[in-house]
Parts: structure tokens; C-alpha cells; sequence
């Protein structure tokens, strides 16, 4: 007897992943354009069609299970090849037109791309640009952003393109009433840093090596508000030159204590279309010109 093969069809690779994702049901069911139940009815019928649990509901929403990882893995796969084929049928020469969404960091979007847009706007009216400020990466399979500017060399994605485009500087900042401290006094002063969650970042690495009792006045994840803190005289900081240019501070070390590499990422399947493929150039070859204000030299 031939035995029953299970039929999954585009509909409940789409809800699966939206579960996956937004680990509620609620929140699942509103990406779909669908009410909750609906989504838990067709969750309970992929699932018995499986013949297998895919998801364990806990406090903190829904995880999946070891059979769920198997699936998902193959359904991202699954959902980066009909991305790709819905792309591929447009043309290479399409107007550029229309939204584009880049995620980085903010320092980078408000200090450095922000002024530069109405360069870009006025080459191409028809675009809408959509800056996403984050510390945490986008996903780009799951389509949350279109370009990215990541601040280290991403894990290698067979979905993504990748390239490093340029560096960016950080250096120690004070205001004016610090002006003449030298390193040697750093340990000692108070500070304005990053929020603990953030302290996996090399300039937080170094900060807390050189600064092993590091007093702290001020922390935070935006660094707006460091700069602001910072001009205030409540603590020296670590801070980009692009961020510190026009801030009334003075810059106390004679070097970049540490130099992020820029990575320019977009998603293979988008890659051909014609307003994120301008804009992708655009970004790298105006990092190429801002080399030395980047890196603040």
C-alpha cells in the first residue's frame, strides 16, 4: 500500500513562518490579514496533515520543536525561491521608483545618510526611502529591510550579497571642561555608555579592558543621547566622528581607539531590481567619498 504523503501547500508554508516569527498567534494572524482563530485552526491542520508537532506553546509564545527547525529551515528556503522568482520576472531597466528600506545603525542613517539624501531625492523623485535605525540585524529573507549597512562582516548567507565598503571611527569625546586630560586619567573620570545589552560591541570591549571599575553617569542604546550626555559634561564617551562633528565637544585621543568595518548588504533575489540596485551603489560609492570624514581622520 502506497503510503500517504502529507499536502502542504504555499498557504501554510506562509502561516508557519508567520508563527514562527511573531510567536503569537495574534500577531501571526494580523501579518496575514487573517483573525486568530483562523490561524490557530490551519496551525492544528498543517500540523496533523504532518503528523508531527511543530510548535510547543510556552509562557513566552510559541517555539518550535526539533520537526518544526527541519521544516522552517526548508520553508525559508522555500519562500527565498518564490521571492526570487516573483523578482526575476521584473525588468532589469524598470523605472527607480518607489519604497526602499535601510536598516543600520543610527548614528550612521541620522548623521551620515541623512544629509546626503537630498543628493540621491534629487537624481530620483520617485523614490521613498524608509530608514530603519537598529542595533539588532533584519532579517533580510524574511523581507523586514531591502539594504543594510551592518557594522562588522556578516555570517556567510547564500541569500545575501555582501561587501565591505568602507570603516568608520570611534573615538573618546569630552566637553570642553575636559579638555587636557590625558589617557592615563580615562579610568578615573565618569563615562556615558552604551546599555548593558549592547556590550558585546568591540568599542564597549575596549572601554570596560581599559576601564575595569568603569563609573558610569549615563547609559543608554541611542547614541544621540550619549552625544547630548556628552556635550552636557556628564562623562567622557566613546562616540563616531560622525556623530561628534558638529557637537561642542573635544576630541581627547589622537586616534580612533577602535575602526568598525561598513558592510553593504542586499538580498540576492532583489538584486536585479533596478531602484535597490541604484541605491546599493549609490550608498557605496558615496561611503568610497567619505572616507576620511567616516573614519574621522
Amino acid at each position: 500500500m502506497a503510503k500517504r504523503v502529507a499536502r502542504i501547500d504555499w498557504n501554510d508554508i506562509s502561516l508557519l513562518l508567520a508563527v514562527a516569527r511573531d510567536r503569537q498567534l495574534r500577531t501571526a494572524a494580523l501579518r496575514l490579514g487573517v483573525d486568530t482563530s483562523t490561524v490557530s485552526r490551519r496551525l492544528a491542520a498543517a500540523e496533523e496533515r504532518l503528523g508531527t508537532r511543530l510548535f510547543l506553546r510556552k509562557p513566552d509564545g510559541y517555539v518550535p520543536t526539533q520537526a518544526g527547525h527541519m521544516f522552517l529551515e526548508s520553508a525559508q528556503t522555500i519562500e527565498g525561491q518564490v521571492l526570487s522568482i516573483f523578482n526575476a520576472t521584473r525588468s532589469a531597466s524598470e523605472e527607480v521608483q518607489g519604497p526602499v528600506r535601510i536598516t543600520s545603525v543610527d548614528t550612521l542613517l541620522g548623521d551620515w545618510l541623512v544629509p546626503r539624501l537630498p543628493e540621491l531625492l534629487a537624481l530620483h523623485p520617485k523614490l521613498e526611502i524608509r530608514l530603519l535605525p537598529e542595533h539588532k540585524n533584519l532579517s533580510f529573507t524574511h523581507s523586514e529591510s531591502d539594504l543594510a549597512l551592518r557594522l562588522a562582516r556578516p555570517e556567510q548567507d547564500a541569500a545575501l550579497l555582501m561587501r565591505r565598503v568602507g570603516s568608520f571611527g570611534i573615538w573618546v569625546y569630552g566637553a570642553p571642561q575636559f579638555r587636557g586630560v590625558t589617557p592615563a586619567q580615562w579610568p578615573e573620570l565618569p563615562w556615558i555608555t552604551y546599555e548593558d545589552d549592547l556590550a558585546d560591541l568591540p568599542q564597549m570591549r575596549w572601554l570596560h579592558a581599559m576601564a575595569p571599575k568603569l563609573r558610569c553617569h549615563l547609559r543608554t542604546s541611542a547614541t544621540a543621547i550619549i552625544t547630548r550626555a556628552c556635550e552636557a559634561g556628564l562623562g567622557l564617551a566613546l562616540l563616531p566622528a560622525i556623530a561628534a562633528r558638529d557637537a561642542k565637544l573635544v576630541r581627547l585621543s589622537d586616534a580612533p581607539v577602535h575602526q568598525r568595518e561598513i558592510w553593504l548588504l542586499k538580498h540576492r533575489a532583489t538584486a536585479r531590481i533596478a531602484k535597490f540596485r541604484v541605491v546599493a551603489d549609490w550608498l557605496a560609492e558615496c561611503i568610497a567619498q567619505d572616507e576620511k570624514l567616516l573614519l574621522g581622520l
